[in-house]
């Protein structure tokens, strides 16, 4: 059994890249960037208005005029006017190119339009108002989006504003999730009394989407030949497997015997935590050289990594968060930031185990706490639906007090 810290880090020390693929823009949302934005011309591209009004030489209202004749219309998409004459005005809608020879705008709310002229009945008229500048935003060339950038909505249209229309992100990982037992039937299935519907694989699956990683699910019984023979083929065909249940001590706990018979490396199993002490991981390494199998395999594939989460249900969850998804977010180039909360009740757990406390938060005078929730164990699935992260109390000291701030892992 090793430490969670050693744990993590043998996890980080296995990532991958999977390489860069262009895509639509409009199906990058949740997507990581893997190259810079860069603005094709100035942000915005010409002095903009905006605010519907009037268009004026501030020279004039300065000197004390406030009736101006309307001289035309600038309308949003349309070519630049001038204005002739100093002093009149032109229309102006929000959008359009500021008219040649104007600088100030006036809304319309601060004006009376009568027989062809405008008269502005405010005062507090400033120079250059309502006009957004030419280059305010950005300058061609300006660095608009950095790469490694998980791409919004906000994103998106940036994307759109400099003409990407296809995009330059990190492929995603091929994963298929694997839920082992004879106790399982089908979501749809009627389960005997002793058997069980299969969730964890489900849960796995949203996990994943979350990240926008599709994933493919299948089911073995606790046969060791077949699990031996789809495993094999799985490794060939996929870069990261998941598996739920059958890493423990159980007499049809096959799948450690099966990773050893199919040369998968076993780079750890067992971690001092709670839940989730019997996680398994390792890797299968396919040869540069003189393996058939790499015909199966593109040239980013050089390992095939695995996953062996224990089989109850909190326990595949915690797995997922807290080693699945910092690898990810490695092997993709993205930094990630620790949270943290403040424990809101004293909470005490013995066994010298790193502890992964369902919590759920709250924000109190501008402080996120952290309130524990009791659970029924690492089976107790329905208690995730009452809580909304796992704070995570090391294993130095037995004794935790309200007030103390620790790491959280969040699922909501």
């Amino acid at each position: 059994m090793i430490s969670l810290t050693q744990a993590l880090e043998t996890v980080l020390n296995s990532t991958q890249d999977f390489g860069i693929e262009e895509i639509p823009f409009m199906k990058s949302v949740g997507r990581i960037l893997k190259e810079e934005i860069r603005a094709d011309r100035d942000f915005p591209p010409f002095n903009r208005v905006s605010m519907d009004g009037i268009a004026i030489d501030y020279t004039l209202f300065k000197s004390g005029q406030r009736a101006f004749k309307i001289e035309g219309v600038q309308a949003a998409g349309r070519e630049q006017l001038t204005l002739k004459n100093p002093e009149n005005c032109i229309e102006v809608m929000t959008g359009a190119v500021l008219p040649n020879k104007a600088n100030t705008v006036i809304r319309y709310e601060d004006v009376e339009t009568n027989n062809g002229y405008a008269k502005i009945i405010a005062e507090g008229i400033f120079d250059a108002q309502n006009i957004h500048s030419k280059g305010k935003d950005g300058r061609s060339g300006d660095l608009l989006i950095e790469e490694n950038t998980r791409i919004s909505a906000a994103e998106i249209g940036v994307l759109a504003t400099v003409g990407k229309s296809f995009v330059k992100v990190a492929k995603q990982p091929k994963v298929m999730i694997v839920s082992t037992g004879d106790e399982l039937v089908g979501v749809d299935e009627t389960p005997l009394e002793h058997q069980i519907r299969r969730s964890n694989v489900f849960t796995l699956v949203s996990l994943l989407e979350r990240l926008n990683i599709p994933s493919e699910t299948a089911h073995i019984t606790d046969d060791k030949s077949a699990l031996k023979a789809k495993i094999k083929a799985y490794l060939k065909e996929y870069d990261v497997l998941l598996f739920s249940g059958a890493v423990s001590k159980g007499k049809y706990d096959f799948l450690p015997e099966v990773f050893d018979d199919l040369g998968v490396e076993k780079l750890f199993h067992k971690v001092a935590q709670r839940p989730g002490k019997p996680f398994w991981f390792g890797q299968k390494t396919f040869l540069s050289t003189g393996d058939s199998n790499l015909e199966a395999i593109d040239k980013y594939h050089k390992n095939t990594i695995v996953f062996g989460f224990p089989g109850n249900p909190i326990s595949t969850f915690v797995n997922c968060l807290a080693y699945f998804y910092p690898w990810y977010y490695k092997s993709v180039g993205v930094e990630t930031k620790q949270e943290m909360a403040v424990l809101g009740e004293d909470v005490s757990f013995r066994p010298n185990l790193v502890f992964f406390l369902q919590v759920r938060l709250q924000i109190e005078n501008g402080e996120l706490i952290a309130f524990p929730v009791s659970g029924n164990g690492s089976g107790d699935l329905a208690s995730l639906v009452k809580t909304d992260a796992f704070i995570k109390l090391p294993n130095d000291k037995t004794e935790f007090k309200s007030g103390e701030i620790f790491n959280i892992i969040r699922y909501r």
